[in-house]
Formats: C-alpha cells, sequence, structure tokens
C-alpha cells in the first residue's frame, strides 16, 4: 500500500516537474515528497526486519507445525507500529526541504526546484537539530535503511537454516510444512535482493555527492537525484508483483478478488459454484503457508453465498 502511495502520489510530481520545471504543489510537494520517500525506505527496512523475525520464530518452535495463526489484531498493531516508526524518523524531512527559484542565465527561465536548507524561521533549538541531522544524513541513510534490512535478513536467514540443519537430525519435519518455509524464506530473500539492489545506488550517489558536491555542477547533482528517483520508483513498482508470484496464496486470492470486481456477484449458480470452489481452494493453499494443521477439512460453502 505505501509503495502504490509512492507511485500514486510521488511520480507525477516528479515526471512534472522534469517537464516543465516548475514543481507541482510548491513547498508543498517539496516537503512531502521527500519525507514519504524517506517513510517508504523506513517501512520497506522494518518490515523486513518483522519478517526475518518471524521466520526465526518459526525455525526455533518447539512444535512449529502446530504453531497457531497469528492474530489479526496482533498484526496491525505490527503494522502500526512500523508506520508510525518509519514516519516519525521520517519527519525531519518536513523541516529540511524548502522551495526554491533559479534563473537560466542563457534562456532567463525561471524554473524551480527543491533544496536541503533549513528555514531560518524555525526556533532554534529545532533549527539546530534539523542542521545535526543534514550533517548525519548521508550516514543515517546508509546504516538504518540499507545496512539493517540487508544485515538482519541475512543474518536471521543463516540462524534459521543452522537451526533447521540441527533439527533434521533429531526429528522429521513433514514435507509440505517444509516446502512452505522453503517459499517463504525465497519469497524474504527476493525482497531483500530488490531492496538492496536498488537501495545501492541512492547511498553511492549520496556518498559521491557528499564528499564532492563542490565540485559537481548542479546538472551532474540533478541527474544524480533523477537516478536515485528511478530507482526507487522501480523498486516500489517491482517489490508488490514480486510478493504476488511467489507467494501463490496471496497471488490467487488477489486474483479472485480482481475476478470478482469484474464479473459482479450475481445469484447466478454457476457462479457461485465457481465461487465457493475458488474460495475453497484458496482457503486449503493458503492454509500451507500458516503453522496451523487443519484437523478436519473447510465445510463447503453454500450455494448463493455471496462473492
Amino acid at each position: 500500500f505505501w509503495d502504490f502511495l509512492i507511485l500514486f502520489f510521488c511520480l507525477p510530481v516528479v515526471i512534472f516537474n522534469e517537464i516543465t520545471k516548475k514543481r507541482l504543489l510548491g513547498d508543498i510537494s517539496c516537503r512531502i515528497v521527500p519525507f514519504m520517500e524517506v517513510s517508504s525506505l523506513g517501512v520497506t527496512t522494518f518490515s523486513l526486519c518483522a519478517l526475518g523475525i518471524d521466520r526465526f520464530h518459526a525455525a526455533t518452535s518447539p512444535q512449529a507445525s502446530t504453531r497457531p495463526i497469528e492474530q489479526c489484531q496482533s498484526i496491525i498493531a505490527k503494522l502500526a507500529v512500523i508506520w508510525v516508526g518509519s514516519m516519525t524518523l521520517s519527519v525531519p524531512e518536513l523541516l529540511l526541504w524548502q522551495l526554491a527559484q533559479d534563473t537560466s542565465p542563457v534562456s532567463g527561465v525561471v524554473s524551480e526546484f527543491c533544496t536541503m536548507k533549513p528555514s531560518p524561521k524555525l526556533p532554534e533549538s529545532i533549527y539546530s537539530l534539523v542542521l545535526t541531522y543534514q550533517n548525519a544524513r548521508m550516514w543515517w541513510y546508509f546504516g538504518c535503511y540499507f545496512c539493517l534490512p540487508v544485515l538482519f535478513t541475512v543474518s536471521c536467514q543463516l540462524v534459521t537454516r543452522r537451526i533447521r540443519g540441527t533439527d533434521k537430525k533429531s526429528e522429521c519435519r513433514g514435507a509440505k510444512h517444509g516446502q512452505c518455509e522453503g517459499h517463504l524464506n525465497c519469497t524474504i530473500i527476493a525482497l531483500t535482493v530488490i531492496y538492496g539492489l536498488c537501495a545501492t545506488p541512492e547511498n553511492v550517489c549520496n556518498i559521491v555527492a557528499a564528499y564532492m558536491s563542490p565540485d559537481m555542477s548542479k546538472q551532474t547533482l540533478d541527474l544524480l537525484n533523477l537516478i536515485n528517483q528511478f530507482f526507487l520508483f522501480f523498486k516500489c513498482s517491482v517489490t508488490p508483483v514480486l510478493l504476488l508470484c511467489l507467494c501463490r496464496p496471496l497471488g490467487q486470492a488477489f486474483m479472485d478478488c480482481c475476478c470478482c470486481c469484474c464479473e459482479g456477484c450475481g445469484p447466478d449458480t454457476t457462479s457461485s459454484e465457481s465461487s465457493a470452489d475458488s474460495k475453497l481452494k484458496t482457503e486449503m493453499s493458503s492454509s500451507i503457508f500458516f503453522d496451523k494443521p487443519r484437523e478436519t477439512p473447510p465445510p463447503l460453502l453454500a450455494l448463493g453465498t455471496p462473492c
């Protein structure tokens, strides 16, 4: 959902600015766009860490195959912590950026751009904190939004594989359960690889711009910033597709919802039978992606049940 917000709001603003050299929504977009982009990095970072912890708990559980499904309230609480924490850490971005104008010496056209410069109208204490954040922003990016998710995911995967290697000698897990765990681990690794590949150019550009900015022209800095934007939008576009392709029950549920919205929910017997059959298959297939065995098969849905 956060990737969708980035593509829906930030992408049109960046494209409009590149074409017209005018900033859509003015100073508001100069503050909101960096805030949403940094929040997106935080959401991805902490989500990957939470998924790594979940896989570690699944591997170290004494009875992994009978571990109950996590309650919806618990999942919503974790998501709230991830989102609120990410947006809280991104608040300095709202105070760091502001709109500036530049006149071309050749054509005389006035172009608008966003500059990283705290407003002098801020209170002295807040102004000093924003300046401190600006000076440490590059290494904060590199440490929190790149090293943390990559190292955390790799460490959790290595520990999980080691624990499973020792468990195989003492107890035999079900083949289906082990296959599902493997699918989940591959999904997390793929998400981490995509995130790492897309975040690497941004960190390299930030380091280059921090240490070589006096010797670089404004056009070069703008080009580096555009490259960072491209990789961010690429990550936001690829991640949902990758997740739907690798996680089969989620992809099947998504396709069922799309088909349901397109075809409508009529009382037709054939459609109700196919809907009931698809719901039953989705429920049975999604159950293998959770650590909860079904003692009895789920009851068949009655004919004519709304989609």
